[in-house]
């Protein structure tokens, strides 16, 4: 169940994305909201899956420079990480398109971060301790 929630919340932070940028979204798709949803769905699970196994390796890998920049560089790792998406949808029917690293990757990877941050702290309840 966490793990289809976790789909879920992946497409909606991507669909937000691609509402606000203009060179990110979803090629491939039918005209239907449903194939749509269907889409971001499924690039949501390519991205949860990229964002569980290459991420912590590239992170461990880049930890010397996000200590240098005070963490910024996780903001590049992000953006990678939807490049990264975007190729790997690109073998697939539905693509996930991300025009331009700068603008389109980076800026997008701090909306899904965002969007992301907030729907797991609205949607996701901390467990509660029952010996309290």
């Amino acid at each position: 169940m966490r793990i289809l929630l976790a789909i879920l919340l992946n497409a909606c932070a991507l669909g937000a994305a691609a509402f606000l940028l203009p060179g990110i979204g979803v090629d491939g798709a039918g005209r239907g909201a449903g194939e749509l949803l269907l889409s971001y769905l499924f690039v949501g699970a390519v991205f949860g899956v990229v964002n569980a196994i290459i991420k912590p390796v590239l992170s461990l890998l880049a930890l010397p420079i996000t200590c240098l920049t005070l963490g910024l560089f996780t903001v590049v790792i992000n953006a990678a990480m939807l490049l990264l998406t975007g190729w790997l949808t690109s073998f697939t029917p539905v693509h996930f398109v991300v025009d331009d690293f700068f603008w389109d990757a980076v800026l997008g990877a701090i909306i899904v971060s965002v969007v992301s941050a907030v729907l797991n702290w609205f949607v996701v309840s901390p467990a509660t301790d029952a010996r309290v």
